[in-house]
């Protein structure tokens, strides 16, 4: 009996030493593991960091659901990107860059001399960007969201062979409404009309009585500012409001469907409520932040930087601070916008930032761990495969004791 307990006792200790050994060892490397990651560096892109305008305090509250953007675009499918122009935001530039600066595997044909590039998906004829520098002003020049909302499709299922059904992703720009503003004055003090818009909205444009001509003659040439602002149905007012909502709410151009505080009112509702819903937006003052949330959101990396260009024609407009204060008025749409819309961009860029920096940390722990659980593993495959083989003879054990 009593060599029959030193026996058991051995037995025991033949198993248990291996199995408490891969346990000290699973749980050493996942200590280490964990302790290291503590210690892991944030990702930090100091041109994020640098542009943050200081003190910067979210004053509207949005879901997650609202600042996560992550598109699944599928370029070789049937996604398309529709990028809705508004005038005066640097949409010429953010044109160039998706046609030239975007790395793809079969890259825009744009030829030196020509407007338009050929932006085809790899191996289609089809076309995945929706905007002038690739299917020109087919809804229309600078046509606006109720405008392209209702001609994208009918016009991609002309241009295109294939009848898919598409998925639209609508992007477009904002720009601070006074710059915006002035920048459009002097532009139409240059020459520029855009009269050849169509306006389109419940399947007609506008008429003369609901839309008065703000000039005489081709152009508004040398306008100057009091006169630009002086005409009550010039379209620079309140521009980017009227151009992201849906104007059917509002009864169109039709001023007398409804009273002005109504019609304000719902159009800067429906506005927001397009702009939040969009697949993207970028604003003209964040150029790198709008390269970043471009990336993040389909999934596409440009080539070169944006750069942030500051020394713009309405940068060097001086007007007295009275003539600033009317602007302002008379955009005032477009200043309750446009503090939305930068609200809800910077804080876009935090959540994505923060994400980007736990999805970094995750991955070193991740590289940082899969050796050690890997040889953790084979050790432990090993040692069981080592018992499985041995037969266990009690005999001989007996006598190697």
């Amino acid at each position: 009996m009593a060599l029959s307990g030193i026996m058991d006792n051995k037995i025991n200790k033949v198993f248990l030493i291996p199995i408490l050994a891969v346990l000290l060892f699973m749980i050493g490397y996942q200590y280490i593991c964990l302790a290291g990651s503590n210690f892991d560096g944030f990702y930090r892109d100091q041109d994020l960091e640098d542009e943050y305008p200081p003190k910067f305090l979210p004053k509207f509250n949005f879901s997650d659901r609202d600042l996560l953007r992550h598109v699944e675009f599928n370029i070789k499918g049937d996604d398309v990107i529709v990028f809705l122009h508004i005038q005066k935001t640097g949409g010429t530039t953010f044109g160039r860059h998706l046609v030239r600066n975007i790395r793809l595997e079969k890259p825009c044909d744009c030829k030196p001399g020509q407007k338009r590039c050929t932006c085809r998906r790899p191996g289609k004829k089809e076309s995945w960007l929706f905007y002038r520098f690739s299917t020109g002003w087919s809804c229309g020049l600078h046509a606006d969201w109720t405008e392209l909302t209702n001609c994208v499709p009918a016009i991609m299922e002309k241009k295109e062979a294939q009848k898919n059904r598409r998925n639209f992703y609508y992007i477009t720009l904002l720009r601070d409404p006074v710059s915006r503003y002035l920048s459009e004055w002097k532009h139409v003090q240059r020459g520029a009309t855009w009269k050849t818009s169509l306006h389109m909205c419940d399947g007609r444009s506008p008429t003369q009585d609901e839309l008065p001509t703000c000039y005489q003659g081709d152009d508004w040439s040398d306008v100057a500012l009091s006169e630009f602002m002086d005409c009550p149905s010039n379209l620079a007012n309140n521009r980017q409001v009227r151009m992201l909502a849906d104007l059917s709410l509002v009864g169109c151009y039709n001023l007398s469907s409804m009273n002005e505080s109504e019609r304000s009112r719902t159009l800067l509702s429906s506005a927001k409520t397009n702009l939040k819903n969009m697949a993207f937006y970028g604003l003209t003052e964040f150029q790198r932040k709008t390269q970043y949330l471009f990336e993040r959101t389909f999934h596409l990396r440009f080539i070169s930087a944006f750069t942030q260009i500051n020394s713009t024609r309405a940068a060097s407009v001086n007007v007295a601070k009275d003539i600033h204060r009317r602007i302002e008025a008379l955009n005032s749409l477009d200043m309750q916008l446009y503090d939305f819309a930068k609200d809800l961009f910077l804080q876009r860029v935090q959540f994505s930032q923060q994400q980007e920096r736990h999805e970094e940390r995750l991955r070193r722990h991740q590289e940082r761990c899969r050796p050690r659980e890997h040889r953790a593993i084979l050790s432990r495959h090993r040692w069981e495969e080592e018992e499985a083989a041995t037969p266990l003879d009690y005999g001989s054990q007996v006598v190697r004791w």
